[in-house]
């Protein structure tokens, strides 16, 4: 499944036509218009610059289908495929103007949900071994969120909640407001058993240090996150665990420490990285014929 299926048509076709009247505003394409003649047709590749993974592709295609005049992007890798420096991984045929026109939003767009998942691929080969998966956070670009959650998927780390309806995360604030973990678990099971369909939504809670988390598995909730906790005490939540209940590690977490927290037994570990610290792939648009 494409981005295409993953974001609908209209949400695609919306960003992509607001990204390129952005770039073209009411004059258009000034230096195309003045130094390429009317008509005149051309083909182009597109080339990686260094190792990563593919995603976006429906960004770039969507795109040259929108440009004035509309080009085709034609890729020959598929989002999820890892890409060597030096690579081509798409051609793009029509008009010059079109080819020139649709160059740097497409490559914007594609770079940056190539930058996902080739960070999420790094970050999965460093827990490569362990129990732990990689999961991204809800710290996505405002409107972005269903594309670069897919762009993750297409690295092959994994999904947390999409936003706030569809698991209960009970964070400090929650815990305060309901008077305390054990409150705030019970109101939260107490919701789900009287809404039938949310019965199948899991409860997580955030817990801040060893004491907290004696309390939260008392209650048994689906996941408890163990908010900015040092190895050790990871390693000691892990002996501590009881029942079914997985442990989330979150806070402080980067690439460069990703291994040890994996190594300490902990199910899952959220890194909001992913997606708000991405670095864009490095992909260039050459003309090879005009």
């Amino acid at each position: 499944m494409g981005l295409l299926e993953v974001v609908g048509r209209k949400w695609l076709e919306r960003h992509v036509y607001e990204a390129l009247a952005e770039d073209l505003g009411e004059a258009g394409d000034i230096t195309a218009l003045a130094s390429v003649p009317t008509g005149q047709s051309g083909s182009a590749k597109v080339i990686t610059k260094q190792e990563g993974v593919l995603a976006g592709a429906d960004w770039a295609v969507v795109c040259g289908e929108l440009t004035k005049p509309a080009v085709e992007w034609h890729f020959l890798k598929a989002d999820g495929e890892r890409v060597h420096k030096g690579e081509t991984v798409a051609e793009v045929t029509g008009l010059m103007h079109g080819i020139l026109i649709s160059e740097r939003t497409a490559l914007n767009g594609l770079q940056h949900y190539s930058g996902i998942a080739t960070m999420a691929a790094r970050a999965m080969e460093l827990v490569k071994g362990t129990n732990a998966k990689v999961l991204d956070t809800r710290k996505t670009f405002p409107g972005q969120r269903l594309a670069e959650k897919y762009a993750v998927r297409m690295g092959g780390a994994f999904n947390h909640r999409a936003g706030l309806y569809d698991e209960f995360l009970i964070k400090e604030n929650h815990i305060a407001s309901a008077g305390g973990i054990m409150q705030a678990l019970q109101a939260a099971k107490k919701w789900r058993n009287e809404n039938a369909a949310g019965s199948h939504i899991p409860i997580e809670i955030e817990v801040t240090n060893l004491a907290e988390l004696e309390l939260a598995l008392d209650e048994q909730p689906d996941y408890i996150l163990l908010d900015n906790f040092s190895n050790d005490a990871l390693k000691k939540a892990v002996s501590m665990r009881r029942g079914a209940c997985l442990l989330e590690a979150s806070g402080g977490i980067t690439l460069q420490n990703l291994r040890e927290v994996a190594e300490t037994g902990v199910d899952r570990i959220s890194l909001g990285a992913l997606t708000h610290s991405v670095i864009p792939l490095d992909l260039s648009l050459l003309v090879v014929e005009a």
